[in-house]
């Protein structure tokens, strides 16, 4: 067996450069199929907007050359109405399974401290957002009905206003850039791992500075990649790739499973499996951490999101949910196992710091030849691929709404878009060559998007019946965030004044336990008491605004821009219908 994995990085090139090639032609072959006809749901909302030319379009295909070019803008942006059951499975499972899941999982895995519930929680968390679309996803399409919706930020702009309409923009653009940061350090980590370049102890090894440029070259290359082909076919074509990204992820994980166990360097007793497998308190607060702070984080992913707006109707869009939830869960799972496995391998290494937990996986991969560890590389390129190429589409759609109405021009629309874009990209791979760790990067983002989802959500609720008061006003859910921001800060200085008294918003990192980064309470009880704490805000500034400016005023949103169409009581109106669609919806 080596001690170091041995690709040579001229194949490991070669790798990188194929998986992009074949997935960027891919995208472009179906977009120049894709978008010279457009299905019904499209047409049928720009019609009805007074957007398109055209005259009698409903229930009829369309081409992009209709009315003024905005059709083939919205289906480029959204993909709307066009993607059945196992297009919308394939596309949430390969979206959202991106390189660090070789990382996340694993590391739960070969923890002791943490072992199956660690696992199932990061399990379970990862794969119960899709749950919870496939119930609030029918209901937020309903209440931006007759609008041009693309995202949860749209939502917010129909239900609340613009406050928290760039609120719940800002927090989104926060999580899916630092999603960025972490598939590029993934990535990038993965390919230095595999051919054999130390990424990590610059002070100890100064030498080991010159493969910041390798690393940040792999990043670069498949940001690159990914941005031109979605810069050129949109969230379509990042559908149709999601769809053989996850056949290959689901094939490719099968033959290591049975390559992996078969290796007799990699067999272990029932006796060191049982060493590796344990029932802890430590696991019980990592699941209740994971859980909370992943659904929290998951909502604010537009790239999940998108993809409501892009199934056929609420059948397909719940069944593809569904399905790709039980998919995501099964693949957590692998992973995790495979953790435990490597660490009953060789427990000693892996308790004094010998080996690194989150590197388990690959441990299990050394007795393997070099085809294996090319096929891996593969493996884990395609996975990268599917979640940047979606987070890139996430980020467009976000503010596309306002640029279509404020914009005649598709082309200047999406060149906007595009540079917004690129903007984002550089930042997270200028980010991603300080090699932080996956899971912190992730926590830090999960408890931001913790101080806003009650605030963004409860919005769902009608404003009148016997729950009305728990329905925020936009002062109500903007402060709500910001207390949930305050709620964060308190805890820290309760945790430790010393050190986060004077700096107190670096305990949003929550380094709190260095050695394993879910263990103890302390992240468990500030995910738990960060939404509480925005929740409880948001009601109660809701009830003394609708006391003091009464419920006709509190209810409008903060400002309006000149070019908002609902102003006044057409609002409230609005709202009125909103609230009946939810009580018809849930009495059904």
């Amino acid at each position: 067996m080596s001690a170091v994995f041995d690709v040579p990085e001229g194949g490991a090139w070669a790798v990188l450069g194929t998986v992009l090639v074949i997935f960027s032609i891919l995208a472009v072959v179906s977009a120049g199929y894709g978008s010279s006809i457009l299905p019904a749901g499209v047409t049928d909302l720009l019609v009805a907007k007074n957007l398109s030319e055209g005259g009698e379009s409903e229930g009829k295909s369309t081409t992009v050359n209709d009315g003024s070019g905005l059709l083939a803008t919205d289906f480029f942006l959204s993909a709307r109405a066009s993607t059945g059951t196992f297009g919308i499975a394939m596309s949430f499972f390969a979206s959202g399974m991106g390189a660090w899941v070789v990382y996340g999982s694993t590391e739960m895995g070969a923890l002791p401290q943490l072992s199956w519930l660690g696992i199932l929680g990061y399990s379970i968390a990862s794969s119960i957002p899709g749950v919870f679309v496939m119930w609030l996803g029918p209901l937020i399409k309903k209440m931006t009905e007759g609008e041009r919706a693309f995202s949860t930020t749209d939502f917010c702009r129909v239900r609340y206003g613009r406050v928290m309409q760039l609120s719940c923009a800002a927090i989104s653009v926060f999580y899916m850039w630092i999603y960025l940061v972490a598939e590029f350090t993934s990535i990038s980590n993965v390919y230095a791992l595999l051919v054999d370049r130390k990424t990590v102890d610059y002070d100890t090894y100064p030498a080991t500075q010159v493969n910041v440029w390798y690393t940040s070259v792999v990043a670069i290359s498949i940001g690159s990649a990914t941005l031109l082909y979605t810069a050129v076919a949109g969230l379509p074509s990042s559908i149709v790739t999601d769809k053989f990204q996850g056949i290959m992820m689901a094939g490719l994980v099968l033959l290591l499973t049975i390559v992996v166990l078969a290796v007799k360097e990699n067999r272990i007793s029932s006796a060191e499996f049982a060493l590796a497998s344990n029932w802890t308190a430590d696991g019980f607060y990592a699941m209740v951490t994971l859980i909370i702070a992943i659904i929290c984080a998951e909502l604010f992913n537009q790239a999940t999101w998108q993809r409501v707006w892009a199934a056929k109707d609420n059948t397909a869009m719940r069944r593809g949910f569904g399905l790709g939830s039980a998919l995501v869960f099964l693949l957590m799972m692998f992973f995790g196992i495979m953790g435990m496995i490597g660490y009953a391998n060789d427990p000693e290494s892996y308790d004094t710091a010998a080996k690194y937990a989150y590197l388990a996986f690959f441990d299990l991969l050394l007795p393997l030849n070099q085809g294996w560890h090319v096929m891996v590389l593969i493996f884990v390129t395609a996975l990268a691929a599917s979640s940047i190429d979606s987070l890139q589409n996430g980020i467009t759609c976000m503010l596309s709404a306002d640029f279509i109405t404020f914009l005649a021009s598709p082309s200047i629309i999406k060149w906007l878009n595009r540079g917004v874009l690129l903007a984002v990209n550089i930042a997270a791979i200028v980010k991603s060559g300080q090699r932080l760790n996956v899971l912190g990067l992730f926590l830090v983002a999960d408890l931001v998007c913790a101080t806003a989802v009650f605030p963004v959500f409860l919005g769902l609720i009608p404003t009148d019946g016997k729950f009305k008061f728990l329905s925020p006003t936009e002062l109500g859910a903007f402060l709500g965030c910001i207390g949930g921001i305050a709620t964060v800060l308190i805890i820290g200085c309760v945790y430790d004044y010393e050190t986060y008294g004077t700096k107190p918003f670096e305990f949003f990192w929550l380094k709190v336990d260095e050695q394993c980064a879910l263990c103890g309470t302390t992240k468990m009880w500030t995910f738990i008491i960060t939404p509480i704490g925005s929740m409880l805000v948001t009601i109660i500034v809701t009830t003394a605004d609708i006391m003091i400016r009464g419920e006709e005023k509190a209810r409008k949103p903060l400002f309006t821009f000149a070019f908002d169409k609902k102003e006044g009581d057409e609002e409230v109106e609005e709202k009125a219908s909103n609230d009946k669609i939810f009580e018809d919806d849930h009495s059904a």
